[in-house]
């Protein structure tokens, strides 16, 4: 959901401020789609700012572009369960509007809330419908084969990513999922098949390396493993991936003592 802020954005983030009623009624002269992407921009770069632009902007009858806004904001201050809440109530409306395709990508945002809000029988629920519109979306197909993984359901995880991959096949992210089900499901050999295809399609992807440093280990390649966790690390330093190599290293060094 990140984007980075255009000088539009940065020039609605000066509009900010005591007078933003205000300065939202004069831009209705301006385009209302250029104002909806400004606004989303906004909530990447600075949510709380964009929160209080579209909550100023939706009180203008700014409609279901302004709740969007608001919710992605919310969504970027982390208030996940709020935002799931608006996100999916959006979706909802459209669909009953008749502009089920409009409803798409607030279904897929909330979707995503509610797994970081770890509602995962919601997340599922909203991703499910989403894809009963969109069946072919792979991105669809990967948000909920992760929400799956995340309620240990590895195999229907792998029926959804084995899809994906055949409506985006050689995506690194996705074989690296699919590695990763695999290694849950004790199909070492095909995770180790997974990664290496993923590592040679891009050799510095951190989540690959991991992976791949989880299945050496598992193969006893202590070694191997401690190469690829200590890439791992450098290349994701400060991210959650990059710690989670470090405390790879780290159990990994204790139990050599």
């Amino acid at each position: 959901m990140m984007a980075k802020p255009t000088q539009r954005a940065a020039l609605l983030l000066a509009l900010l401020g005591p007078a933003v009623a205000a300065n939202l009624a004069l831009a209705e002269e301006a385009n209302p789609a250029a104002q909806y992407e400004d606004c989303l921009l906004l909530a990447e770069a600075e949510p709380e700012a964009a929160f209080e632009a579209a909550s100023a902007w939706r009180a203008l009858d700014g409609g279901a572009p302004a709740e969007h806004c608001a919710a992605v904001a919310l969504f970027g201050l982390g208030h996940y369960n709020v935002a799931g809440e608006r996100l999916e109530n959006l979706a909802n409306k459209l669909n009953r509007q008749g502009e089920p395709h409009l409803s798409l990508t607030a279904l897929a945002q909330a979707g995503q809330a509610w797994l970081l809000a770890e509602n995962l029988e919601r997340a599922y629920a909203v991703q499910t419908a989403a894809l009963e519109i969109a069946p072919a979306d792979a991105e669809l197909l990967v948000d909920r084969a992760v929400t799956l993984a995340a309620a240990e359901n590895y195999g229907d995880a792998l029926i959804d990513l084995n899809r994906a991959l055949e409506l985006a096949p050689g995506r690194p992210d996705i074989l690296i999922y699919r590695a990763s089900a695999q290694r849950y499901l004790d199909d070492l050999a095909a995770a180790l098949e997974d990664v290496d295809r993923a590592l040679v399609l891009d050799p510095d992807n951190p989540e690959g390396l991991l992976e791949r440093g989880n299945l050496r280990r598992l193969e006893n390649d202590l070694a191997g493993a401690r190469a690829d966790w200590q890439r791992a690390a450098t290349l994701a330093e400060g991210l959650p991936t990059g710690d989670a190599a470090q405390a790879n290293i780290a159990t990994l060094e204790l139990g050599e003592e």
